[in-house]
C-alpha cells in the first residue's frame, strides 16, 4: 500500500543523481587519450604521416571532449540539489554530449580539408614508425571502448517493470569519440601498409576522407539525440498512451492535455489536465499513475464539467 504524503511537504527535485562509474572512466580515458595524442601528433610530424597526424589532431579535440564528459558529471553530481534547475541536473550531462557532438563535427572537417590537401601536396612517410604509433593509438582506443562500455551497478542492463533502460548519452558521447579514435587508427594502418607495399600514396589522404565522413554521420546522430532531450523534444509515446488509458479507465475522467519529456535518464515527468463530472482531488490520480514508477514528478489539474460548460 502506498503512503499519502502530505501536500505541504517539500517537493523534491532530484531525478539524477549523477553516475559516479561514468565519471571514473570518463577520466581514466581522457588521461590516456592525451598520452596518445601527444605521441601521434608528434609522430606524424616526424614520420610524415597525414593519417597519422591526423589522428592525433583530431585526438585532442577527443581530449577535449572526455574532459567535458567528466566536468559534466562531475558539475550534475555538485548541484543535484540546486533548487535554481527547475527539474533537475540531468541535462547537463546531456549538454555535454552535445558539446562532444559538436567537437566531432570539427574534427570531421578538419580531417576532410587537410586530406583534400594531401591529395594535391604528398608528403614522405616513415612507414615502419608510423605503423608502429598507429597501432599502439589502436590498442589504447580499444581499451578505452572497454573501459567506457563497462556496466556500472549503478545502472544495470535489465529492463524494468514498465520501461527500458536508457542509454547514457553522456557516456555515449564519449564512447563515440573513442570509437572514431579507433576507426581513424584502422584507417591510417590501411594506409600505410598501403602505401609501404602497394606505392599507394593517394590512399593515405583518401583514409582521411573516409574517416572524416564516418565521423560526421555519427555526429549527426548524437547531434539529433542530444539537440532533442535539450529540446524536450523527446518523449515515450508509449508511456503517454499508457497513461491516457489509466486516467480514463474509470469512464467519467478525460484528458484534456497531456505533456510527458524526459527529466533523466529513466525518468519522466507528465503535466496532465483532465475533465471529470466528479470531484476527485489530484491524489486519486496520482494514485493510479504510482505504477509506472519511470514517472518522477507528476502534476495534475482538475476542471470540472460545471466549470467549463
Amino acid at each position: 500500500m502506498h503512503k499519502t504524503k502530505n501536500i505541504l511537504e517539500p517537493h523534491q527535485h532530484i531525478f539524477n543523481e549523477g553516475n559516479k562509474g561514468a565519471e571514473k572512466n570518463a577520466w581514466i580515458v581522457f588521461f590516456l587519450t592525451v598520452i596518445m595524442m601527444v605521441a601521434e601528433i608528434l609522430g606524424g610530424w616526424m614520420f610524415g604521416s597525414m593519417a597519422l597526424l591526423a589522428d592525433g589532431w583530431h585526438m585532442s579535440t577527443h581530449a577535449l571532449a572526455l574532459g567535458i564528459t567528466a566536468v559534466a558529471y562531475l558539475l550534475a553530481r555538485r548541484y543535484t540539489a540546486d533548487k535554481r534547475f527547475a527539474f533537475g541536473t540531468w541535462k547537463i550531462e546531456i549538454l555535454g554530449g552535445y558539446t562532444s557532438a559538436i567537437l566531432l563535427g570539427f574534427v570531421a572537417l578538419y580531417m576532410a580539408a587537410e586530406s583534400v590537401r594531401r591529395f594535391y601536396k604528398p608528403h614522405s612517410i616513415q612507414h615502419k614508425q608510423a605503423i608502429i604509433i598507429a597501432v599502439l593509438g589502436l590498442i589504447v582506443n580499444l581499451v578505452s571502448a572497454f573501459i567506457l562500455k563497462g556496466r556500472s551497478p549503478e545502472h544495470p542492463i535489465h529492463q524494468e517493470k514498465h520501461f527500458h533502460h536508457q542509454k547514457d548519452l553522456n557516456i555515449h558521447a564519449a564512447y563515440v569519440h573513442v570509437l572514431s579514435d579507433a576507426l581513424t587508427s584502422v584507417l591510417a594502418i590501411i594506409a600505410l601498409f598501403g602505401d609501404k607495399y602497394m606505392g599507394w600514396r593517394w590512399l593515405d589522404p583518401l583514409m582521411g576522407i573516409v574517416g572524416a565522413v564516418m565521423i560526421g554521420i555519427w555526429m549527426l546522430g548524437l547531434l539529433n539525440e542530444t539537440g532533442n532531450i535539450l529540446l524536450d523534444r523527446e518523449t515515450d509515446e508509449g508511456l503517454a498512451v499508457k497513461i491516457r488509458k489509466a486516467l480514463e479507465a474509470d469512464g467519467d475522467s478525460r484528458i484534456s492535455d497531456l505533456h510527458v519529456w524526459r527529466v533523466g535518464r529513466n525518468k519522466y515527468a507528465c503535466i496532465v489536465a483532465i475533465v471529470s463530472s466528479h470531484r476527485h482531488v489530484p491524489e486519486y490520480y496520482k494514485r493510479i499513475l504510482r505504477q509506472y514508477e519511470e514517472l518522477a514528478h507528476i502534476t495534475i489539474e482538475i476542471n470540472s464539467l460545471e466549470d467549463i460548460g
